[in-house]
């Protein structure tokens, strides 16, 4: 539990809330379609119904959370059109990300990506399906940082909060037994300098698992 109302703010207490809801939805740990309430927020988060709605209010601003015409809160249960057209806007983004990041790829961003990707073999043997979706994301993130784009990098951020319940579902489809074989293309094209070799890299890992769930 958050000891929200140990802050002396109330912005302080919704954004506690929000965060924390954030990072549960962006890493798969609600499933699409799952309902809140506001009065649950606030018992679990012990604070009152104001800074929670206001933590739902931001979330379904970033389309993490969906408010039906009757008030109900639930995370999104995404379309297929819809699932393509996110994984449009990561093939697009990320690989420009990925590309503005290769100048800066020294050798410890390097061993810092692959001791990540060894995380994530680790989450894929234990079949932890969160643990997998956050360093999964960890690893992406750590190399589009060194790309210096920040307002590209807050709508990817919020590209993969949409996508998180929907990634959970992937990933229970998948029954994937191995780390992603694109991860290693990713860190090999960065030690070789191959600027069409990692946005390869990054598109196809980036848009083949979603695909998977349209077809």
């Amino acid at each position: 539990m958050l000891s929200a109302r140990s802050s002396d703010s109330q912005p302080a207490a919704h954004d506690l809330v929000y965060r924390a809801l954030r990072s549960r939805i962006m890493h798969g740990e609600m499933a699409p379609g799952q309902a809140l309430t506001l009065r649950g927020i606030g018992k679990e988060f012990d604070v009152s119904m104001t800074p929670a709605r206001e933590a739902v209010r931001r979330l379904v601003a970033e389309g993490a959370l969906f408010l039906s015409s009757s008030g109900r809160v639930s995370t999104p249960e995404l379309s297929n059109d819809r699932i393509e057209e996110l994984a449009a806007l990561r093939a697009l983004l990320e690989v420009e990300l990925a590309s503005r990041a290769l100048p800066r790829a020294h050798m410890a961003l390097i061993d810092r990506l692959q001791s990540i990707n060894m995380t994530v073999a680790e989450m894929v043997t234990k079949r932890d399906a969160v643990g997998y979706i956050r360093s999964n994301l960890e690893f992406h993130r750590t190399l589009y940082l060194r790309a210096q784009a920040p307002a590209m990098l807050a709508i990817v951020e919020t590209v993969w909060l949409q996508l998180g319940p929907t990634m959970r579902a992937l990933y229970g489809r998948l029954r994937r037994t191995e780390p992603p074989h694109y991860h290693k293309l990713i860190i090999a094209a960065l030690k070789a300098g191959d600027e069409p070799g990692l946005r390869l890299a990054v598109r196809s890992d980036v848009t083949q698992g979603l695909r998977m769930l349209v077809s």
